[in-house]
């Protein structure tokens, strides 16, 4: 998706998103912001092995659905609840832990917060360049909408490995465990191919989970020629067990690492390397 409308969509109405570089996901502005403000990379999310994958947060926001679904699982039903969004949270020094994409807050009669939840929302890394197939395509969209740029340099490809342990895990052990200790839940919001990736997790009932994952997919609606946002799933599980898994990568063969090892001192050996090639003395020795 450019500016929230597949590159062959031709309407009048997609021309002008375009043209204006609009987000239509309920960005804090009317126009996109990702990247820069002046000349905004207006992506929303790319195809990969015949899937949509986003790799915009602000994507998530249409409708305000990831809102809604978080709701039902921090509040009780009929609860009174608005949300807030980049909600900076502290540590016990006073310094930054984050700001928290979206925090819902409950509240009563009086306007009195009665209890809140904290929604994570995470977009998809992308390796590779981007830049260069936007910005083609934007100079002539009607005649480019079907470019094939496949066989170019760095062509832009999902890092899942970077999207969970560069951002994803480094928000659940600073920012969640700030809320895991005031036992408050957390939801996390991400595309299905992205949660695919992830390690199998244990998983809870809703009423014992600490953390729910809401896992969306996108929908074409061929009537409309445009994307939708649908939930998938959810999962539920406990905030310990679940970082613990994300955090901690499963060990292989070691016998495979030493052969890699021996592969690569053959190498330096043969290659008369001799000034990094000697012994050790340590002293008293």
């Amino acid at each position: 998706e450019v500016f929230g409308y597949p590159p062959d969509n031709l309407t009048e109405n997609a021309r002008r998103f375009r043209e204006n570089c609009l987000c239509p996901f309920n960005n804090i502005v009317p126009n996109c912001t990702k990247s820069r403000v002046d000349n905004p990379l207006g992506v929303c999310s790319i195809q990969a092995d015949a899937n949509p994958v986003i790799i915009c947060p602000v994507r998530f926001r249409e409708g305000w659905r990831v809102a809604s679904d978080a709701a039902k699982f921090f509040f009780p039903r009929s609860t009174r609840w608005t949300s807030l969004t980049e909600v900076r949270l502290a540590d016990k020094h006073g310094g930054s832990a984050g700001n928290i994409d979206v925090v819902l807050v409950s509240y009563d009669a009086q306007g009195r917060v009665t209890g809140y939840g904290a929604l994570e929302v995470q977009a998809v890394y992308i390796s590779g360049n981007i830049t260069n197939p936007f910005q083609y395509y934007m100079d002539d969209p009607e005649k480019r909408h079907a470019m094939d740029w496949s066989g170019n340099a760095k062509y832009p490809r999902p890092d899942y490995l970077s999207s969970s342990r560069k951002r994803l895990a480094p928000q659940l052990i600073y920012k969640g465990g700030i809320l895991h200790a005031w036992q408050r839940k957390t939801a996390v919001a991400l595309n299905k191919t992205f949660f695919a990736t992830l390690p199998s997790l244990e998983e809870v009932s809703e009423q014992e989970g600490e953390m729910a994952w809401f896992i969306y997919d996108l929908k074409h609606d061929a009537g409309e020629n445009r994307y939708h946002l649908v939930l998938d799933d959810v999962r539920y599980t406990k905030f310990q067990t679940a970082l613990q898994r994300i955090t901690h990568a499963e060990p292989g063969d070691e016998a495979d690492f030493i052969a890699h090892l021996q592969v690569q001192l053959d190498d330096k050996i043969a290659n008369k390397m001799p000034a990094e090639v000697g012994t050790i003395d340590f002293p008293g020795k």
